[in-house]
């Protein structure tokens, strides 16, 4: 039984390494929230994931594939489903947001589920930003599915893969934001265990049959929502148009995200507006 969870979860960024592919893009990322396979494995929700728990953003391969590693071998553990992937509750409609740790012309983005194709961005060979949202309609689906999400780079060969399990309809009522407010009446339970292999990692809601192997546990905003103009924290949820401080100046949230560490305001202009 799939365990359900409610955070994107930290990621390390690193280059790809030991992958001979033709042609590879300049370009890296994966799909933050609902978490992909590559973000839990980064963040210890599912352990012994390999090299992909440090560069989630590195799941390159040829076009065409329709695997969770996009026939990378490197990264085959991605569809190992015997390891029972963690499914986020969601409703029909899901927004499912890519960190891009490199930005790179663009083809299209294609979203799959169970191997259909449900969905289809086409940026006709722009450059992405720093951060990348889709609203899908998964709204003819119930229950547990994958979702395969490419990321097809429009002047090489290759596209970058995700795997994002998903409980759509699920118990937690899930939600169309990344990362639902633990005050939000529309998430699941805000409670969370996780697995950090060295350092804190946001917590995730286990099932009971769940293993308790977590060495460390971390509880993001457990007052809830981070009052407007409050300090700056990771491991938080910020809305758009939320405001905090750091370093004696005033940022307004551009995009809803959890903050990692390292992505402080003044180091990702992308996300953070000084006022």
């Amino acid at each position: 039984m799939r365990k359900k969870i409610v955070l994107p979860l930290a990621t390390t960024v690193t280059a790809l390494a030991g992958v001979a592919l033709a042609g590879p893009a300049s370009a890296h990322g994966y799909i933050s929230s609902p978490p992909s396979r590559q973000a839990l494995c980064a963040g210890g929700a599912v352990a012994d994931c390999g090299p992909i728990q440090y560069e989630p953003q590195s799941v390159e391969a040829p076009k065409g594939s329709k695997k969770c590693s996009g026939g990378n071998a490197n990264f085959a553990v991605l569809d190992d489903e015997s390891r029972h992937w963690p499914a986020t509750d969601v409703r029909g409609d899901v927004t499912f947001n890519w960190t891009l740790t490199a930005r790179h012309s663009t083809s299209t983005w294609v979203y799959y589920v169970d191997g259909q194709q449900v969905a289809s961005f086409d940026d006709k060979g722009a450059k992405p930003n720093a951060t990348v949202s889709h609203d899908v309609d998964l709204s003819d689906y119930s229950g547990e599915h994958t979702v395969l999400a490419v990321w097809n780079i429009a002047d090489t060969v290759n596209a970058f893969y995700n795997c994002v399990d998903v409980n759509i309809g699920g118990s937690g009522g899930g939600s169309t934001a990344p990362t639902p407010k633990p005050t939000s009446t529309s998430t699941p339970t805000p409670d969370r265990t996780t697995t950090a292999p060295s350092a804190p990692v946001p917590t995730a809601t286990a099932t009971a049959t769940a293993t308790a192997t977590a060495t460390a546990t971390k509880t993001p905003t457990e007052t809830g929502m981070p009052a407007d103009g409050s300090a700056w924290k990771d491991w938080t949820w910020y809305d758009r148009g939320d405001t905090v401080t750091y370093e004696g100046v005033t940022y307004e949230c551009r995009q809803s995200h959890t903050t990692l560490p390292g992505w402080e305001p003044s180091a990702v202009l992308a996300l953070w507006l000084p006022k």
